[in-house]
C-alpha cells in the first residue's frame, strides 16, 4: 500500500514531507484545533477533478454532481460555484440541492422506489428532470403531475442489454432494481406518451460504477448513442437530454490505476465527431453524473492511536474511530473481500515500513477493522491515523449510531485557511439531569 499512499501524496498534497499537509495546512494543525477523530476536505482538489472531467470531455457535456456520494452542503454549493447541476436519489437530497441555491430546474431525480410524497415534492418544486425506473413509476408521476396542475419532465432510465463492445465491465443483461430494461424501451416510451402530464425528454444510461478503464467507458457511450437514436424514433422525437449516468472510477487498491483522462478525451472525441450533423442529436444536451470521482481524493479521515497491543502475537494499533464513521474504509460497504484502503500514518510518511498490523476502532465488533495485515512505520500511542481516498461514501455512508459514539466533525480547508462546517456530534445529548428524557425517569 505504500506505493498507493506515495502516488497519492505526491499527487494531491505536495507540500508533504513527515507530516502529511493538506491544503497547506499541516495535518496536527487540525488535530490540535479540533481533536480527532475527524474528516477533512480540500476545496482545491474538488475544483481540481471539475476542471480536470471538464477537458476530458466534448464542449457539449454538463456536469452534474451526483450528490449520494457526499451530501455535504459545503460541498454541493461548491460544485454549484464550479457551474454544475446536482443529481439527486432522494427528496432529502433534493432538499439539501435547493438550500445549497440550486435551481430546481438544474436538479435530476434519479432512484429506484421514490415515494408518491418525494415524487409531489420534486413536482411541486418544479423539478428539471424525474428518471422514471419502471412502468408504474411512470403512471405515478403522471397521476401526481395531474392532480397538481403541472407538467413532468421525464427521462428513461434504461438498464442495457449486452456488454459494451471493447470493455471488461458489464453495463447490463441482468436483472436490477435500476432502470427498465433495454428491452422494454419501446413499450416504457408508449407508456409515456399516453400521458399527456408526461413530457419525455431523453435517456439516462444505467451502466456501472468504479469504472476505472477509458475503453469501457467510451464503449458504453457508444452503445448510449444507439440506444438514444431507436428512442428516438420510438418517440417520432430527438432526446433533448441523454445522461451517459456517472461511474467514472478513482482507484483504491495496490492493483488499480487512474482513470486515462487522455484516452478518455481522444475516444470521445471520436465517437462524437461521428455524430456531428446527424439531427437526432443537435439539440441533446449531453450530460454526466459522477460523485465519487469529484470527492473521493478531496477527503482525508484522521484518528488517533489510541492503544497499542499484541495478541497471540498479532499487533494492533487501536484508533479513536471506526466502521461507525467510516463504513467503506472497514469493507463493510460493499466489499465481499475485504481490501485496505490507502493508508499511513500521517506524522511519519517519510519512515520506512517496519511492522504488520491491524488498525481497529474502538467498537465492541470485530468488524470495526479499517486496515487488516497494513505495513505501516511503528506505530505509537498519539500517532495520527489517516484513510486517504474519503470524500465519498465516508461520514453519511456510515452507522453513526452505532454504540453512540460521536460523531466525527468535518473541516473544509481552502489555501491555508480552514474551518469547521459541521460540529462534533452526539447522538445522546447527556446524562443525567442535562438529558431530559433520563431525568423524567429519574423522577
Amino acid at each position: 500500500m505504500v506505493n498507493r499512499v506515495s502516488q497519492i501524496v505526491a499527487r494531491r498534497f505536495p507540500d508533504s514531507r513527515a507530516v502529511l499537509v493538506i491544503g497547506g495546512v499541516p495535518i496536527r494543525v487540525l488535530a490540535e484545533a479540533y481533536g480527532t477523530p475527524f474528516f477533512v476536505y480540500d476545496r482545491a482538489i474538488f475544483d481540481a477533478q471539475v476542471e480536470a472531467l471538464r477537458a476530458a470531455l466534448p464542449t457539449r457535456f454538463r456536469l452534474f454532481y451526483s450528490i449520494k456520494a457526499n451530501p455535504h452542503p459545503a460541498v454541493v454549493k461548491n460544485f454549484l460555484l464550479q457551474g454544475c447541476g446536482l443529481e439527486v436519489a432522494s427528496a432529502g437530497e433534493f432538499r439539501t440541492a435547493l438550500e445549497a441555491g440550486c435551481s430546481p430546474n438544474e436538479v435530476l431525480f434519479a432512484g429506484p422506489g421514490k415515494t408518491e410524497a418525494e415524487l409531489e415534492f420534486a413536482l411541486s418544486r418544479g423539478i428539471g428532470e424525474i428518471h422514471l425506473e419502471s412502468l408504474l413509476e411512470a403512471k405515478r408521476v403522471a397521476s401526481i403531475a395531474r392532480r397538481l396542475g403541472v407538467g413532468a419532465r421525464v427521462a428513461i432510465r434504461v438498464n442495457p442489454a449486452g456488454e459494451a463492445e471493447g470493455g471488461a465491465m458489464r453495463m447490463g443483461g441482468r436483472p436490477a432494481p435500476f432502470g427498465i430494461d433495454e428491452e422494454m424501451l419501446e413499450a416504457a416510451i408508449a407508456a409515456t406518451s399516453r400521458e399527456p402530464e408526461l413530457d419525455f425528454t431523453g435517456i439516462h444510461l444505467f451502466a456501472g460504477t468504479q469504472i476505472l478503464d477509458a475503453d469501457t467507458l467510451i464503449s458504453q457511450y457508444r452503445h448510449g448513442l444507439d440506444i438514444a437514436r431507436r428512442a428516438a424514433g420510438f418517440a417520432k422525437r430527438s432526446p433533448r437530454t441523454l445522461d451517459f449516468g456517472g461511474g467514472l472510477g478513482i482507484p483504491y487498491f495496490a492493483h488499480e490505476e487512474q482513470l486515462d483522462l487522455a484516452r478518455l478525451r481522444e475516444g470521445l472525441e471520436s465517437l462524437f465527431s461521428e455524430i456531428q450533423g446527424d439531427p437526432v442529436f443537435a439539440q441533446t444536451r449531453f450530460l454526466v453524473e459522477p460523485g465519487r470521482f469529484l470527492t473521493a481524493e478531496a477527503g482525508v479521515y484522521v484518528t488517533r492511536v489510541n492503544d497499542v497491543k499484541v495478541s497471540r502475537g498479532k499487533k494492533f494499533l487501536v484508533v479513536d474511530g471506526g466502521m461507525n464513521h467510516h463504513l467503506a474504509a472497514s469493507g463493510n460497504l460493499g466489499q465481499a473481500i475485504k481490501r485496505n484502503y490507502p493508508v499511513a500514518l500521517l506524522g511519519k510518511l517519510d519512515c520506512p515500513n517496519t511492522e504488520r498490523v491491524d488498525v481497529v476502532g474502538p467498537l465492541c465488533t470485530p468488524l470495526d477493522t479499517v486496515a487488516r495485515n497494513v505495513d505501516l512505520p511503528q506505530g505509537e500511542v498519539g500517532d495520527l491515523f489517516g484513510i486517504f481516498q474519503s470524500g465519498a461514501y465516508g461520514r453519511s455512508a456510515s452507522p453513526l449510531g452505532f454504540l453512540s459514539h460521536p460523531a466525527p466533525p468535518e473541516i473544509w480547508v481552502d489555501a491555508g485557511k480552514h474551518i469547521l462546517v459541521t460540529e462534533r456530534g452526539s447522538i445522546a445529548a447527556g446524562i443525567g439531569d442535562s438529558y431530559p428524557a433520563l431525568a423524567t425517569i429519574n423522577r
